[in-house]
């Protein structure tokens, strides 16, 4: 099965030992093919996915004040805390460059969000609410993270088998799980403006990570370029009791561009536009996964030879990382 040309893979198979280097052949597939797949059976409980789409709205319903106690700081390499509507702008360079104009590139996205980490990172401590302002809020956004990361785990384990390398391959460069949870609201807008470029919900662009995993809501938005068909979009919806997973630039260019990743964005079904023509608000839930960010990586053993050299000189996660932070802000 498959949804967009993004192929539908179950992950039981995986984890329950049965048939490992199906999945992780299936999975090394897609992300060649498309960068993205949806996992069906990846471990993350379904009351644990409902319980934390719950809290992000109550706290995105919360008044500006209140959510504005935890400000994300004004340096984009400080990716923690929370971030008003229109006060990001997602971009890909070479996208933005070469295939819009320049008015395009600087509509604000609306949308706002909160991004939160590992306690004890000490390059990017977590920035919460002050403690009796919302209770609750800061367990429950860590135990979610944690549950991600031993998902993170799994998938970097499928991926390394698939690859014809040792199963703990990846992890071994992913250690300490400098990760970012984020939670998204795009709030209800007019759909004519949305059609106009007056304003955005997320450009088209690539993640800067190893490895991206991401829970929508039911309204849709998400939408993967055609790797065939340049500048098309086409719609990656909301599949009940999935996860969706994309490779990242850092994977990309780690892999010697044997993996693919690829342009996304967020616009809105039309199917979705009210009466009064405004698109509903939606909710979402990505979580990025990061290399240790002083640990150098160099291609993967297998992705080049002597006919097919390495396009790129080793790099730490943190010095890629870091630069694309400072772009987004």
């Amino acid at each position: 099965m498959e949804h967009s040309g993004i192929p539908m893979i179950d992950f039981s198979a995986f984890l329950d030992g049965s048939a490992k280097q199906e999945v992780g052949d299936k999975i090394v597939a897609a992300f060649k093919d498309i960068g993205f797949v949806y996992l069906t059976n990846h471990g993350i409980p379904s009351k644990d996915i409902a319980e934390m789409f719950a809290l992000v709205k109550k706290f995105f319903a919360q008044p500006m004040e209140v959510k504005e106690l935890a400000p994300h700081p004004a340096s984009g390499a400080h990716h923690r805390g929370y971030s008003r509507p229109g006060r990001e702008k997602v971009v890909h360079d070479e996208y933005e460059a070469d295939k819009i104009s320049e008015a395009r590139a600087l509509v604000p996205d609306v949308k706002e969000s909160f991004e939160c980490g590992r306690e004890g990172d000490p390059i990017q401590a977590n920035i919460w609410l002050p403690e009796g302002v919302f209770p609750g809020f800061e367990e429950t956004c860590l135990d979610f993270f944690w549950l991600c990361h031993k998902v993170e785990n799994n998938i970097l384990r499928a991926l390394a088998i698939g690859l014809a390398l040792p199963e703990d391959y990846f992890l071994q460069y992913h250690t300490v799980a400098d990760n970012q949870l984020r939670l998204l609201h795009y709030p209800s807008v007019p759909a004519g403006d949305l059609a106009a470029d007056k304003i955005a919900r997320i450009g088209a662009h690539t993640d800067y990570d190893s490895i991206t995993l991401l829970l929508q809501d039911d309204v849709g938005g998400l939408e993967v370029e055609d790797p065939r068909e340049p500048g098309l979009f086409r719609p990656a919806p909301p599949v009940p009791g999935t996860l969706i997973v994309n490779a990242g630039d850092f994977l990309m260019r780690w892999s010697n561009d044997t993996i693919r990743s690829t342009m996304h964005r967020v616009r809105a079904p039309t199917s979705m536009v009210n009466m009064s023509g405004m698109i509903p608000e939606r909710y979402s839930i990505p979580y990025f996964c990061s290399a240790d960010p002083d640990t150098i990586v160099d291609c993967i053993p297998g992705t080049w030879d002597e006919e097919h050299s390495k396009k790129y000189e080793p790099i730490s996660a943190q010095e890629y990382v870091k630069k694309r932070l400072l772009a987004a802000y």
